[in-house]
């Protein structure tokens, strides 16, 4: 498990690595919006799990629009990590599981500690209220793969898609999540474990408080 010191570094390297780019251009491939005021002032607004991120260029000073609060170091790194990789990737409409991805098995104990089981524990035997947390949550989108599935887009070029299956009185409720395939060429396989939780847990925890239970 990564430590605060750890997300700092990262931070910081990530950091290093984009005052040196040119912000608009990272804008453009990120599907971020360049905002600059006529005092040279430069700012990134993004659009990350249906919240407003802006970014403050070149310190890479964190806020959402709108709302007093903080953006956690650890999704500050993701942030930072996704406007490296997104080099004017597009979204292929191409759909794999994490294990396909360079390094996925590397990492997919973790993945399914951290988003998938977590996914079944609150939705597998309520597999429709799935639809109405994750639209409310994040204006998420039916999906037509499984018994009940959702799209998120978590990142501008970078859609997550939740799958459930019913259980029933042979087998027991099964869940996946894919990955549109060009996230491998914006994130690292680590990265995307760390997203599919970040993108879960806010659903888990407005199941819990809307009642629904697993």
């Amino acid at each position: 498990m990564p430590r605060i010191d750890d997300y700092k570094k990262a931070f910081e390297l990530a950091k290093g690595e984009l005052e040196k780019a040119n912000p608009k251009r990272i804008a453009d491939q990120s599907g971020a919006m360049f905002m600059s005021d006529k005092d040279g002032n430069v700012r990134l607004k993004l659009e990350f799990l249906n919240k407003e991120v802006e970014i403050k260029w070149p310190s890479m000073e964190f806020s959402i629009a709108g709302r007093d609060e903080e953006v956690p170091i650890q999704q500050q790194v993701l942030v930072l990590h996704y406007l490296q990789g997104a080099q004017g990737s597009k979204v292929e409409g191409q759909w794999v599981a994490y294990q396909e991805i360079p390094d996925g098995r590397f990492y997919l104990d973790a993945f399914i500690q951290r988003a998938k089981n977590p996914l079944l524990k609150a939705f597998g035997n309520e597999p429709d209220a799935l639809h109405e947390v994750a639209e409310q949550l994040y204006n998420a989108e039916p999906f037509d793969h499984g018994d009940v599935s959702v799209v998120v887009k978590a990142f501008p070029k970078a859609p997550v898609a939740l799958i459930l299956w019913r259980g029933d009185d042979e087998f027991p409720p099964e869940g996946s999540i894919l990955f549109d395939r060009s996230i491998q060429d914006i994130l690292s396989a680590e990265d995307i474990a760390w997203l599919a939780g970040m993108v879960v847990y806010p659903l888990v925890g407005m199941a819990a408080k809307k009642g629904h239970r697993a």
